[in-house]
């Protein structure tokens, strides 16, 4: 998997120079649109596109959407269970894939979701967020549901190495219901990480500068019910396309961001391939 040629700024995965990751989103954004394009080998893609689902299979696919995104769209977000599942050698397929993207305009956004407590936080900030970090991506996802101050050490890395977040608030799957809407102190759990992120965007500044750098996930298929007049970051709207949202539900229920909105579809996009083109 080669990697693709330098951007426009000159910067690596790990040179962003003075930029932090809101500001290259809305250079990039501008650029390239908002879609941001799920890559998800699942076995039944990976059929799909007469691959076997092995390490070749896999790193075939990565090749693929390699060749297909870098340059085209904004935002790439591989889904790190996919690669996972393959071991060791799987996540060593991922760390080229980042690699093949970091020197072309186009973001990725790995999908991890984790989230703890204290040291093992740390940890997960090396690997993903810190200067350096082996699996380190323009952004990740953050799971929030061991308290949003939990997430400090994630927040501070991201910040020291100009990297961004999007941290679970309003997720599209029907289950997150009774853990997210549940009332804590007069607003729903969902609000409350939506008001965290706001609130350190505008620590570090943003609340009337640059898009901050901590964005949310919410999901596109149903009506959230949040205020987000004061987010000041983006929000990552899943489930468009193969999970029913369009583009009109787009616009209507983020219609009072404060920020902008990456709409995510996966599957929808990649059934197209395995040709780059197509």
């Amino acid at each position: 998997m080669s990697a693709a040629p330098d951007g426009p700024d000159g910067f690596g995965d790990d040179g962003f120079g003075d930029d932090g990751f809101g500001a290259r989103l809305v250079r990039t954004t501008d650029a390239l649109g908002t879609l941001c394009v799920g890559i998800d080998p699942h076995p039944s893609l990976l059929a799909e596109w007469g691959l076997t689902d092995d390490l070749d299979g896999l790193a075939r696919f990565c090749d693929g959407c390699l060749a297909a995104f870098a340059g085209a769209v904004a935002v790439v977000k591989p889904q790190s269970a996919f690669f996972e599942r393959h071991g060791s050698a799987g996540v060593a397929v991922l760390e080229r894939l980042l690699a093949g993207f970091a020197g072309s305009p186009t973001l990725t956004l790995l999908d991890v979701k984790r989230g703890d407590i204290g040291s093992t936080m740390d940890g997960y900030a090396d690997a993903y967020l810190g200067v350096g970090a082996p699996l380190g991506a323009d952004a990740v996802t953050l799971s929030p549901y061991l308290g949003f101050g939990s997430l400090a050490p994630a927040l501070g890395a991201a910040r020291e190495a100009g990297r961004g977040v999007f941290v679970l608030a309003r997720t599209s799957n029907p289950e997150g219901g009774p853990v997210q809407l549940a009332d804590w102190a007069g607003r729903s759990v969902a609000q409350g990480i939506v008001d965290g992120a706001a609130a350190a965007n505008a620590a570090a500044g943003a609340a009337d500068g640059p898009l901050g750098d901590v964005g949310v996930v919410i999901g596109a298929t149903h009506d959230h019910g949040l205020d987000l007049s004061a987010l000041r970051g983006a929000v990552l709207a899943a489930g468009l396309g193969a999970q029913g949202a369009g583009p009109a539900d787009v616009a209507d229920r983020f219609a009072g961001l404060s920020g902008l909105v990456l709409p995510t579809a996966s599957r929808s996009v990649l059934r197209a391939g395995p040709e780059p083109a197509a």
